[in-house]
């Protein structure tokens, strides 16, 4: 008889249900799917009818399952990575092995004589055995039993076994740890855990930057993009924001000169109406979010700019599946959020990427983790292409086309900051000679000093708040 969960409650205990519901990030998620506390909870389908978790619920299965299996730090982190690879987070997965006569099920891929063995052997009955193979499929049993041959496989023969040990054993028994037929899997598990990928194919594991996003890897469903949506600024940013764009001299400008009013400025369009930012609005909202969020933060403003224009071509939505101005998944943008507590701007669906200003908030994130990756203070060279292609596949001597479209990225943005340097020398001196007087704003200098003069008719002129990063 064939296998199928239609509900949450289907496959899973009253109280580990009550669990998943008292995580704050899951019951967001799931009250904004417009599932309900009193109602049974839908799975997630792909696009093919098949169950899925999201990452969301995958993370907080394998939370609430450590504490039924005492995890060290390093174990925790494999769970997701391997389950990624194992079987996409679909749930009913079953893979026939090439010499076991026996399949592997669900999504960390057991052989249910794995299970039985653990229970009988060495103890682990948190979830007890029905007698038939089904009971694997239930994402809480077949994770948990999972991280218990993990955290076997962690001290084999009473030794401390390394990560890479652990995973390559996973995949093909401990006799395959240290075989080259395993290698290919630990180098696909090392670019998962580092860049977070959603619903990776196991033969695209070397392409990421490649990688289109897959119909279901947003956590969250995100509902259709309004016309609204599509075409102000205003839809997109908070009025915080927007306050801090109008405050923004070459911004207001800009906006003035193509007669944009508060409350309704449009986004420049290119001819297949995408909207997209100009280079004086990247740049803009590249100093607020290093401003208000970042103030402590090394990282140059125009070296931000030009990431996100290599990834998405300054593109609002984004391209080649990747959402946002700054090219930031949403996976790695929430393990910022949840994990190292960036939250200065609320994440609650890959939609929200689509905020230039979220997504220049997790970019810029996760550019000061890799500047100090491995507690290193590493270097721009290295910073910028592990953003590309994760820290991991870092090549000092790269001169690829991602790092070469970078240097030309760099070099408009730093031009454009040294016209403004060279009119802030000129201005700055007008000031000590009393012939103008300042005030401080997030911006630049203000030329249109005609209708800012004082009582005294010395017009006032704003000055840039900016002095990181230059």
């Amino acid at each position: 008889m064939a296998i199928s969960f239609s509900y949450w409650d289907d496959c899973v205990d009253p109280q580990d249900l009550k669990a998943m519901w008292n995580v704050p990030e899951v019951s967001a998620e799931w009250l904004k799917a417009g599932e309900d506390r009193c109602q049974k909870v839908h799975l997630s389908r792909d696009p093919d009818g098949q169950a899925y978790l999201t990452q969301t619920e995958m993370r907080s299965i394998w939370v609430i399952t450590v504490c039924k299996v005492a995890f060290s730090s390093l174990l925790q982190g494999m769970i997701c990575a391997i389950a990624e690879l194992e079987s996409d987070r679909q749930l009913l997965v079953m893979n026939s092995g090439h010499k076991s006569k026996e399949s592997t099920v669900g999504l960390m891929q057991l052989l249910p004589k794995t299970a039985e063995w653990l229970m009988s052997e060495l103890g682990y009955c948190s979830y007890a055995a029905e007698g038939n193979r089904e009971f694997l499929f239930k994402p809480f049993v077949n994770v948990y039993f999972g991280a218990a041959y993990i955290k076997w496989l962690s001290n084999l023969d009473n030794k401390k076994r390394s990560e890479e040990f652990i995973v390559r054993a996973y995949k093909g028994g401990t006799k395959k740890a240290t075989h080259k037929s395993t290698l290919r899997y630990w180098k696909c598990y090392l670019l998962v855990k580092e860049s977070f990928p959603s619903r990776k194919s196991f033969d695209d594991c070397p392409l990421l930057i490649n990688v289109p996003a897959p119909a279901h890897s947003n956590p969250i469903p995100s509902s259709e993009n309004s016309r609204g949506v599509d075409t102000y600024w205003d839809s997109r940013a908070s009025p915080e924001d927007m306050e801090a764009m109008w405050n923004h001299l070459e911004v207001r400008k800009e906006w003035n000169i193509s007669k944009e009013k508060p409350g309704k400025v449009r986004f420049t369009r290119d001819r297949k109406k995408r909207p997209y930012l100009s280079r004086v609005e990247m740049k803009a909202v590249a100093d607020i979010v290093l401003f208000k969020c970042l103030s402590t933060m090394k990282i140059k403003s125009t070296v931000l700019c030009a990431i996100g224009e290599v990834l998405s071509s300054r593109f609002v939505h984004g391209v080649g599946g990747r959402p946002g101005i700054m090219g930031i998944d949403y996976s790695t943008a929430y393990w910022l959020y949840l994990e190292l507590g960036y939250r200065a701007y609320r994440l609650e669906s890959v939609d929200d990427l689509n905020n230039p200003f979220v997504s220049m908030y997790f970019g810029a994130a996760y550019v000061a983790w890799l500047s100090e990756y491995e507690g290193w203070e590493r270097t721009p060279d290295f910073f910028v292409q592990a953003y590309f292609v994760g820290p991991k596949n870092v090549n000092p001597q790269d001169t690829s086309t991602l790092w070469l479209k970078f240097e030309e990225a760099l070099s408009k943005y730093e031009e454009t900051k040294r016209r403004s340097d060279s009119c802030s020398i000129m201005l700055k001196s007008m000031v000590k000679a009393g012939m103008v007087k300042r005030t401080r704003i997030i911006g630049t200098w203000d030329f249109s000093s005609s209708d800012k003069a004082d009582n005294d008719g010395i017009p006032t002129i704003l000055l840039s708040d900016y002095t990181r990063g230059r």
